[in-house]
């Protein structure tokens, strides 16, 4: 079972993930010097914000448009024959799956977070805990992102699942938003519909802590506590129906 994650891990490293780490340090590094001119605080403002950006971009492309084709190349290649002819249950190979990209996401993470701290460094700016924060739940919409890219995989195609995670990606950003402008119509068969919206789709907002970088200087342990949990009681929901659609899919020769 191990060595699915392994694979999985093995064959990540070969999709040139890397080459985006070296990209994020290039496009970082240029960023930060260009901004010489800008008072100190401007400077570790924009670094900061540009920093926190980049991580979850390039952890976006690295969600989508690698695990998104990964699935899909075994199917066509017929190597998920091969893998579920051994004595493997399916849910061994979904859960295994996952935990061997969420390896090299974390990896992917943490080489990023080391360029960005340096930069923070190098501009004078304070690391704090909420910019670990920010960081570790980034890690956490991801990997929420790659579980539901991993659900619909089930059923869906290539072409259509990056599209449909790209439109997941910002409705999960906007469920608030939402809510509160269906509030403001005061339809409230709307409100309802936008609670279900609230239930069905991950609530990246809540997940979404940047902006408390420069707002919040105490460290509020419920908070934490609190998002942490939805994220893991969603992502531990949606790799169930995963398992549950994935035992039950046929596949042809």
């Amino acid at each position: 079972m191990f060595n699915i994650a392994f694979a999985t891990f093995r064959e990540l490293t070969r999709n040139k993930v890397l080459y985006l780490i070296l990209l994020f340090w290039i496009a970082l590094i240029a960023f930060s010097l260009s901004l010489s001119t800008l008072s100190l605080w401007e400077t570790s403002k924009i670094v900061l914000d540009f920093g926190l950006a980049m991580i979850e971009i390039f952890g976006l492309i690295t969600v989508i448009f690698v695990w998104s084709q990964m699935l899909f190349r075994e199917v066509d290649g017929r190597n998920i024959y091969l893998i579920l002819s051994k004595p493997i249950a399916r849910y061994e190979f979904i859960l295994w799956k996952f935990l061997g990209f969420s390896a090299i996401l974390f990896v992917v993470i943490v080489f990023q977070s080391i360029i960005f701290f340096i930069t923070l460094f190098l501009s004078n700016t304070p690391l704090t805990i909420w910019i670990v924060l920010s960081i570790f739940f980034i890690y956490l919409k991801l990997i929420i992102l790659f579980s539901l890219i991993l659900f619909l995989s089930t059923f869906m195609s290539s072409i259509l699942l990056i599209i449909v995670t790209i439109l997941l990606y910002f409705i999960a950003h906007s469920i608030s938003l939402i809510i509160d402008l269906a509030i403001k119509s005061g339809n409230t068969l709307l409100v309802y519909f936008t609670k279900f919206l609230q239930v069905v789709f991950p609530n990246f907002e809540a997940l979404n802590i940047k902006n408390l970088v420069w707002t919040v200087k105490g460290f509020d342990i419920s908070f934490i506590a609190a998002n942490t949990v939805y994220a893991i009681l969603y992502l531990a929901v949606i790799l169930f129906f995963t398992v549950l659609i994935f035992n039950k899919k046929q596949f042809e020769n």
